[in-house]
């Protein structure tokens, strides 16, 4: 008769699985916890002690780690030698493993990685060492042996079984989840246990979230997956979309920018992204104010965009978004009030992210390459020391602005400027091979952005990424009435930038850290 070795951590389905077997003439072997599940289910199975003549041991570290159970899993059926082992050592093949692992995902879910160094003994029971081997020797010999690994494949394993259409693309199909599945689960282990920030080989732990109409274009397959690691913390790609169509590629990609963006003030504040880059960002006295002056650094760009604010959206802001064509919105919390606006318009893509977001400060980030990937820190830092630079120190209204410049430009894709009046950006330029021309663009916004900028309320100050390797952008932001400036500093040429400044009378400052963002 044919055996099946069930050995699951989660229970669902295994009983209906058990009984599917049973009645198509099947010998079931099963651990402790799965054989008492099954006789309690008055389903006959034998116990692994059984088979293996050794009893558990170790509180139940070693149960399945036995040549009568790997060996029954690992023979080639089709080799003579092997048989003739198998009969030697009176060892009994087994033709289906069923297995799910220990829940270590879900406990380092609940117990977070310690900065000490003391991993939790919990996290460390969890680990599961049995049932990878099963599932791994299972896959190997995928030719001779049905490896299942997730309890929504045994439906499709008894159909086949019941059909006599067991074939091999069923085969190679479960055996490449299993490994994919243990791959998966030791990537989680290796990440939780590793404190060095580049290890020489290194592995990202994904989980498919869902699948997507198209990609960048509609030419490109795509998907998303999250880290196993990072679960229930307040990110984009854990917001709960509560209205509108599904998310696109392109909406991740915006709504990850503005989301991060938002998050860099404490007032209300609303950013509003195109293309992965801020047409608007402002801190208002509410939500509402907010949205309007950033709205108002480029209402043209604004047509079709992601809108993030950091407070939750009352209804005097949804009539406003109202009259807008608009993406995506992600907040805090919407009022009923809000929602009953926002969900008129059925296009639009409503997300709620209860949590606010604050970025660990050993996060690290990916970017994928041909056959490579780079990695690096975040960029969760803001300033170093700060430095004045030239005869004039800014004024208070001069110092507040150019702070909140300072964190727009983070967010700006290089070479980018960024002109700011108070808590509002007026004008934007963001990633032009040469920085004067960013200055150009955004000098051109400012003067298309006339709606709800009081330009004798609030100096004019500008923001760069990076240093100033001549003083033409000083030279023209003059010009163009900008009174004070926060770059890096560090160029080899900074005191031709000072001397421009001095002489049409700009406060400059260094923030002592730049924000190259490519």
């Amino acid at each position: 008769m044919p055996t099946a070795l069930l050995s699951v951590s989660d229970k669902s389905g295994i009983v209906e699985f058990a009984k599917e077997l049973k009645s198509l003439g099947w010998d079931i072997i099963s651990s402790g916890g799965t054989a008492k599940t099954l006789k309690d289910n008055k389903i006959e199975c034998t116990e692994i002690s059984e088979v293996t003549g050794f009893p558990e041991i170790l509180d139940g570290r070693v149960k399945t780690l036995n040549p009568k159970i790997h060996g029954g899993i690992l023979a080639v059926r089709g080799k003579k030698e092997h048989v003739e082992e198998l009969k030697k050592h009176k060892i009994g093949a087994i033709d289906i493993v069923a297995v799910n692992l220990y829940p270590f995902e879900e406990t380092i879910n609940k117990i977070p990685k310690p900065e000490d160094k003391k991993i939790n003994q919990d996290v460390i029971e969890n680990i599961d060492i049995g049932g990878v081997a099963l599932l791994r020797a299972a896959a190997k010999n995928f030719k001779d042996v049905l490896v299942i690994c997730d309890s929504s494949d045994y439906s499709a394993v008894i159909e086949s079984l019941k059909n006599n259409s067991v074939n091999d693309e069923l085969k190679l199909s479960l055996a490449a989840k299993a490994f994919r599945h243990t791959a998966y689960y030791d990537s989680l282990i290796s990440n939780y246990l590793t404190y060095e920030k580049f290890p020489s080989q290194a592995s990202i732990p994904l989980k498919k979230l869902s699948g997507m109409r198209y990609g960048e274009n509609p030419h490109q397959e795509a998907a998303l997956y999250g880290n196993g690691t990072q679960q229930n913390k307040p990110v984009v790609i854990s917001a709960k979309q509560i209205h509108g169509k599904e998310l696109s590629y392109n909406n991740y990609l915006d709504l990850e920018a503005a989301w991060r963006l938002v998050h860099e003030f404490y007032a209300p504040a609303c950013a509003i992204i195109k293309h992965n880059n801020p047409c608007g960002c402002a801190e208002g006295n509410n939500v509402k104010d907010a949205y309007l002056k950033a709205f108002a650094c480029d209402p043209v760009s604004a047509f079709g965009g992601i809108i993030a604010f950091n407070k939750p959206v009352e209804e005097d802001a949804a009539h406003e978004l109202a009259k807008l064509f608009v993406e995506c919105v992600i907040a805090p919390d919407y009022s009923k009030a809000a929602l009953d606006i926002l969900m008129q318009k059925k296009n639009i893509r409503l997300l709620k992210q209860e949590i606010p977001y604050k970025e660990e400060q050993n996060a690290m980030e990916y970017r994928m390459m041909s056959f490579g990937m780079l990695v690096q820190d975040r960029d969760n830092q803001l300033l170093a020391e700060i430095k004045d630079m030239t005869n004039r120190k800014p004024t208070k209204d001069e110092s507040e602005a150019l702070d909140f410049a300072w964190k727009v430009c983070k967010h700006v894709k290089s070479n980018a400027i960024i002109l700011v009046r108070g808590r509002q950006t007026v004008g934007i330029g963001a990633g032009q091979m040469s920085r004067i021309d960013s200055l150009q663009i955004a000098l051109k916004k400012m003067k298309e952005a006339v709606i709800g900028i009081d330009e004798s309320a609030h100096s004019l100050v500008l923001a760069s990424d990076a240093f100033f390797p001549f003083p033409d952008v000083v030279e023209t932001s003059a010009k163009a009435g900008v009174t004070a400036i926060v770059q890096p500093g560090g160029s080899i040429k900074d005191q031709d930038s000072i001397n421009a400044a001095n002489e049409n009378g700009i406060a400059m400052i260094a923030a002592g850290m730049r924000h190259f963002k490519h």
